[in-house]
């Protein structure tokens, strides 16, 4: 069978498992199964495909049908430009969390100044890692209540060469935090913000990520809350607080902070806000 065959084919099996993409979900596992690049691929379009590579794909091929997220196939996802390893262990990184990212930015602009920065559930480490990356002389601390994920999270920052400037802690949100006198210029999180009701509702891919990265299994609030509410003891004076959030929206601002931008997505829809400290 030649790679024309085997994609249609491809194609055709992931669009009968609901698949949103099949099309592009079978040229990129091909393309990864081959070690081969878009322009390759096509190329190649009328080859037989070895044997070897056939079989692998046939595997990743049928874990797709289960509709097993493709990053989690493949191990890896882009966020920022840079590619993470990434498992079930932990959370998928997403283009809307890209918006944390240029929110900070926007309020640090000198990317040479020894900023220290907090990332609260750090999942793959791709916000603390980012950072870490997009300002070279920055201190980073980020938390998770997972020690699997954190070990992902680990694994990433040696890969990106920042291990040396990303300092990890297991514990429930704030309370892995080393001890209560560290402050930071920023608090970044993207916190588990699904409400319960809404998880049946959720597509089939979503089932395959960690839960407990997903859903406070309440309101959709409470995390969002505690970060809002307990981090300010964490902040330098005028520091911010950088949220990410869903459908549930965000909770009421606490006394002592102040709301300075909702964060927008390109579809006009609520992803978070900034807060700075009074």
């Amino acid at each position: 069978m030649n790679t024309r065959e085997l994609l249609l084919q491809a194609t055709r099996r992931l669009k009968q498992a609901g698949c949103d993409a099949p099309r592009l979900d079978a040229e990129l596992l091909l393309m990864f199964a081959w070690q081969l690049g878009r322009t390759e691929l096509i190329i190649r379009a009328n080859d037989t495909i070895p044997e070897a590579i056939a079989q692998a794909f046939e595997v990743m091929l049928v874990r797709r049908e289960q509709r097993q997220p493709l990053a989690y196939i493949t191990g890896e996802k882009e966020f920022w430009s840079r590619s993470f390893h990434v498992t079930p262990d932990v959370l998928i990184p997403r283009p809307e969390t890209e918006h944390l990212i240029e929110a900070v930015l926007e309020v640090f602009p000198d990317q040479q100044a020894p900023f220290s920065f907090c990332d609260i559930g750090t999942g793959s480490g791709c916000i603390a890692i980012t950072l870490a990356c997009e300002y070279p002389h920055a201190q980073i601390t980020a938390t998770d209540i997972s020690p699997a994920s954190l070990q992902i999270a680990k694994q990433n920052a040696q890969r990106l060469g920042v291990a040396d400037r990303v300092s990890f802690y297991q514990g429930d949100m704030l309370q892995a935090l080393p001890d209560d006198s560290a402050t930071y210029d920023a608090i970044i999180s993207n916190p588990p913000y699904v409400a319960l009701h809404e998880m049946d509702g959720l597509e089939s891919e979503l089932s395959h990520e960690p839960q407990h990265a997903l859903t406070d299994a309440k309101d959709g609030l409470s995390f969002l809350s505690i970060i809002l509410n307990q981090g300010m003891p964490y902040l330098q004076p005028r520091g911010y607080i950088i949220v990410e959030t869903g459908t549930c929206g965000l909770p009421d601002t606490p006394q002592g902070l102040h709301k300075d931008k909702d964060i927008i997505d390109l579809a006009g829809l609520l992803r978070g806000a900034r807060y700075q400290q009074v």
